[in-house]
Order: structure tokens, then C-alpha cells, then sequence
């Protein structure tokens, strides 16, 4: 059966054909406020098709329809994710089951997320004003009216003096959240009135009340000391003998290569596939991964380079092998997409403060492009320019858990499961603690220390763990 829009308007047979697709979601348990939306994307896309039948499509046309779709303006992310479900729902199930397996449609709406106000990405782009500067917060630490109209101006000066001291914008999220806890704490003195005594008071109730790690209580010192210093301008002195937290020694999970392995079997989607084995093949963080760039492969030195890694360092970690063949296919396939922005009149990228000064239109050129894109175009919340972000990074720690739980792993999966393992399969290997170190971005070799329960075998070349399995 041809189902169409027609000049005229719809014929009996597609009436009946739209109220039996409505009685399905109903009974597919779609709420019924929703339905007609739902029967409302799925006329959309059938009038797409224009002659040609639900079953003559395959998936490069449900592709090439979901990457126009993703281009539309004013469509949010649960728009789209919409969009998408009712026309699963149309294909699978209604008109046939086959293509159950046959689309990615979980993975084009968790693709699809768009970044937040707050997203480390674009936060740190704000402006100066007080309300840019607090939105890299969650909503909750703005629900304090008093405490934010009563020390604005102090955390106004925070956020100018961590970014004067070019610290990451993770550190300004933290050391922002812990001075407004710490401010709420002592919400009944000015700011003159603070002293080491309520600082002492703050970490003693961090330990004994809130029962926080001793790592956690560290790092609230750490904000606290920044603080005083660069804000009051008064260091911060012997605030004396403190109750400190209890340290605990966790060895980190790691995965054995049989786990591993099978691990890597159980992803549906390419990209996801991909991106786990880069953070078990070269031991990347979540976000060096997502943030990836395609200047940063270099396919003929079989390398890729971290930029502004944790730290503001840079480092060079392998490439295995045995992905450079699938990440060359998957960069042309993103170059294609690329090119049809730019004939769709976009094509620009987030690009580093600096650089978009000195090169205005290197956005646009394929290599600045992330390498794992997202599903659709979205709106920068902070300047409402439209362009293709890199992938959410909740899209991948989704897919790494759910392959944990498919490969029957029974213990916690999780994306920094998967760079644990890398360094501990390189010391296996023989590897010197030295060059893992390197290999893993670490300032001081004690923090590779937590791997270490093997020789040291140093002068050997490093060869990808991925590679060895």
C-alpha cells in the first residue's frame, strides 16, 4: 500500500490507515496527549516520500531524512527525539517488525542532546555578567536568592580571578560550587567577618555531617584557600587542627582482555563502538574523546594528539591499529554530512575563543569539525548561532552500560573502566610506569602508582593494548 498526502487532501484509505496507526500507539502505551503529535511526524514523513512506499526505504534514506530533520529551526532535542520515535513506531511494529534491528534509533536520539547552558563546551564563552558567569551552575545552587544577592560581587570576582589563572572550566564549576555552599554556610557574617575558624567549622561539618571523602574535603580546602587569597585578598593562614574525612584506598576496576573483547561486541552503533575502543585503545578521558577533533588523528603516524587535556596539557597517545581503518570510514561518512551542511547554509563549529579571532573562517573547514558529531544542528543557547556540536557525552556512558549488562560483566562498566584498564594491561604488558604516565596525562607518577602490580620493563615501544587482544 502507497500511503501519501495528496493535493486534495487525505483519500478514505489513508483516513483509515492514520486511525489504525493511532489505535497502535495507544496500545503501544503512548500517552494520548502525544498521539496526535505522533500521527503528526508520521504524515510528515510519509509526505517526504512522496510516490515512493514505506517499504521501498531503507536506512540511508531514514538517515538523510533524520539529517534534514535535524537541520530544522526551532526543533529541540525532544522534539527531534519525537520525531524519531514515531516514526520507529510506523516502521516497527505497525507496518512491519523487520525493521526492529535495522535502525539506530536509539542512538539518533541520544546523539541528538543538545548541550546545556551550563556544558562544559560553552560555558566558559559566558559574558560578565553575574547571571552568565553563576549559569555554568546547576539550577539548584541557584535557587538562593539571598545568598546570591548578598555575595554577587564576590563570586563575580571568583569566577574572573580562576579564569585570569586560565584554570579549566570543570575547576571553575567546582571552586564556585563549593564557595556558595561555603557562603550559605556562614550566611549570617559579610565578608569581612570571614576567618580560618569558619573554615575550620565548614571542613569539620564536610567530615563529620555530610560524611564526604577525604579527597572531596581536600578539594574544598582547595576552593576555600583560592578564595580567601584571590577574592578577600587575605591568605588563608593555620586554620589548625581539623577533623578530617576517613581515607579510604580504592583500586580501580579493571576489565580483563576477554572482558574487554566481549565488551566490544555488544555496541549497536559504530560511533559507540568506535569511541569505547579509543578509551580502552589509547586511554583517553570521556571528554577527550567527545571533544576530539579530526585535525588531531593523524593517521600516517598512527597518533592522536589530546588538546588542552586535564591540566591545560597536551599529549600524544597511540592510535591501534586495528581502528584505523573503521575511523577513516567513519570521517568520510562525517565529511559528507559536512558538505551537505554547508550546502544547507551551515557547517560551523565551536571553536576556541583565540583561534575564532585569528582564523574567522577556519569554523567551517572539515578538520576543525568533531570528529563524533551529533545526531542534528542545535542552537548555541549562549549567542543562538545554529551548528552541529559534538556528540553528548551522556550518549556514550549510556552505550558503554548497557554493553556491560548485554556482555554479562558483572562488575561496574563505565567509560573510566575502560582507561583503567588501558594502563593496567600496558604495566601487564611489560610497559615502564614512565611511559604510562605520560600516556595517561598524569602530573605525578604516585597517581599511576594505583596500577602498579607488575615489573617494570622500560625501553620497549609502545604498542596499543587493543592491538594485543
Amino acid at each position: 500500500m502507497s500511503v501519501r498526502n495528496t493535493p486534495t487532501g487525505e483519500t478514505n484509505r489513508e483516513k483509515e490507515f492514520w486511525t489504525r496507526y493511532a489505535l497502535f500507539l495507544k496500545d503501544s502505551g503512548v500517552s494520548r496527549r502525544v498521539i496526535e503529535w505522533y500521527v503528526k511526524h508520521a504524515k510528515n514523513y510519509v509526505a517526504s516520500l512522496g510516490e515512493t512506499r514505506l517499504s521501498q526505504q531503507n536506512t540511508e534514506d531514514i538517515a538523510k531524512y533524520f539529517e534534514v530533520l535535524g537541520r530544522k529551526k526551532g526543533l529541540r532535542d525532544w522534539q527531534f527525539a519525537q520525531n524519531v520515535d514515531a516514526i520507529r513506531k510506523l516502521y516497527c511494529g505497525f507496518v512491519s517488525r523487520k525493521w526492529d534491528t535495522k535502525v539506530l534509533w536509539e542512538s539518533y536520539i541520544e546523539n541528538a542532546r543538545e548541550l546545556s547552558t551550563n556544558h562544559a563546551t560553552l560555558a566558559r564563552s559566558y559574558g560578565d555578567a553575574l547571571e552568565d558567569l553563576l549559569s555554568v551552575l546547576p539550577a539548584r545552587f541557584l535557587s538562593d536568592t539571598q545568598v546570591l544577592d548578598k555575595y554577587g560581587m564576590a563570586l563575580q570576582k571568583l569566577v574572573k580571578e580562576i579564569r585570569y589563572s586560565d584554570y579549566s572550566i570543570r575547576t571553575e564549576q567546582t571552586y564556585l560550587q563549593w564557595a556558595l555552599r561555603f557562603l550559605r554556610f556562614c550566611s549570617g557574617k559579610t565578608l569581612p567577618e570571614l576567618t580560618e575558624a569558619d573554615v575550620r567549622r565548614y571542613l569539620e561539618f564536610l567530615a563529620i555531617k555530610r560524611q564526604v571523602s577525604v579527597s572531596t574535603q581536600k578539594q574544598a580546602l582547595n576552593a576555600l584557600a583560592f578564595f580567601f587569597k584571590r577574592v578577600l585578598v587575605r591568605p588563608l593562614g593555620d586554620i589548625g587542627q581539623f577533623v578530617t574525612a576517613k581515607r579510604s584506598k580504592k583500586l580501580p576496576v579493571v576489565l580483563t582482555r576477554q572482558e574487554v573483547g566481549s565488551l566490544m561486541q555488544q555496541f549497536a552503533n559504530p560511533a559507540h563502538r568506535l569511541m569505547a575502543g579509543l578509551l580502552y585503545g589509547s586511554g583517553l578521558r570521556l571528554m577527550e574523546c567527545v571533544r576530539l577533533r579530526v585535525l588531531d588523528v593523524d593517521f600516517g603516524y598512527q597518533q592522536i594528539t589530546v588538546r588542552d587535556g586535564k591540566g591545560k596539557k597536551d599529549r600524544i597517545v597511540p592510535l591501534p591499529q586495528k581502528y584505523i581503518e573503521p575511523l577513516q570510514q567513519h570521517l568520510e561518512k562525517s565529511r559528507m554530512t559536512h558538505q551537505r551542511d554547508l550546502a544547507a547554509g551551515f557547517g560551523a563549529v565551536l571553536m576556541p575563543t583565540a583561534l575564532s579571532r585569528k582564523f574567522p573562517n577556519a569554523a567551517k573547514e572539515f578538520k576543525w569539525q568533531y570528529v563524533f558529531q551529533a545526531t542534528r544542528i542545535s542552537t548555541d543557547p549562549r549567542t543562538g548561532e545554529r551548528r552541529r556540536h559534538h556528540l553528548h557525552e551522556s550518549s556514550l556512558q549510556k552505550a558503554v552500560n548497557r554493553a556491560g549488562k548485554a556482555a554479562r560483566i558483572d562488575k561496574r562498566v563505565n567509560c573510566h573502566v575502560l582507561r583503567h584498564s588501558f594502563a593496567t594491561h600496558l604495566l601487564e604488558a611489560g610497559y615502564d610506569i614512565r611511559t604510562v604516565q605520560e600516556l595517561l596525562g598524569h602530573a605525578d607518577v604516585s597517581t599511576t602508582m594505583i596500577y602498579t602490580h607488575v615489573m617494570n620493563t622500560p625501553g620497549m615501544s609502545v604498542r596499543s593494548p587493543a592491538d594485543m587482544l
